[in-house]
């Protein structure tokens, strides 16, 4: 189960990644962030679920964040 959801998520953000030709910078690194938030989530606790939605989320906020204009 574990191994589907990591899968799913990282399906989502490829397939997501597909349409970046008309996505401002501050969209992109939102994308990005949540695909290392993904991963880093999967990492940290041991592949589960809850550890790579959760890694998206605060991944996607914070590059959503790095994006925003000064």
């Amino acid at each position: 189960m574990h191994r589907f959801a990591v899968s799913a998520v990282t399906a989502a953000v490829l397939l997501g990644l597909g349409g970046c030709d008309t996505m401002s910078t501050r969209d992109k690194d939102t994308a990005i962030g949540a695909g290392i938030g993904a991963v880093g989530g999967a990492r940290a606790y041991g592949r589960s679920a809850v550890g790579t939605v959760g890694g998206a989320a605060v991944g996607g906020l914070i590059g959503n964040q790095v994006g925003k204009p000064k």
